[in-house]
Order: structure tokens, then C-alpha cells, then sequence
């Protein structure tokens, strides 16, 4: 069996954590909501059109 070493040597996907930030605030908006997120509910909190505003990158 292989055991990550001590010391914090632990490589960090950033895109993965963002992706699991995402989905804690879409449970969270869930979790406060009276009933199903609507689609307009749902981009607004994954911020769908602050992506769209913003130029692509070159």
C-alpha cells in the first residue's frame, strides 16, 4: 500500500476545487430555497453571466 508523504506535498487541481466551490453554493442556495432552484436561480449562482461578459482569454 502507498501512503502520501507527510509534509504537504499534495498537488491541488484548481480547477476541481473550483468546481467543488460551485457545488457547495448551489447545496447552500438549495438548502435556503422554498422550492427547486429555477434554471435563471441556477446560473445566477454558478455566475453563468459574469462568464459570458467577460472577453475571452487569447
Amino acid at each position: 500500500m502507498r501512503v502520501a508523504p507527510a509534509g504537504g506535498t499534495a498537488v491541488q487541481d484548481h480547477v476541481a476545487l473550483a468546481e467543488i466551490e460551485l457545488c457547495g453554493e448551489l447545496i447552500i442556495a438549495a438548502s435556503a430555497a422554498e422550492d427547486r432552484l429555477s434554471m435563471e436561480s441556477i446560473d445566477q449562482v454558478l455566475r453563468v453571466a459574469e462568464e459570458r461578459a467577460e472577453p475571452p482569454a487569447a
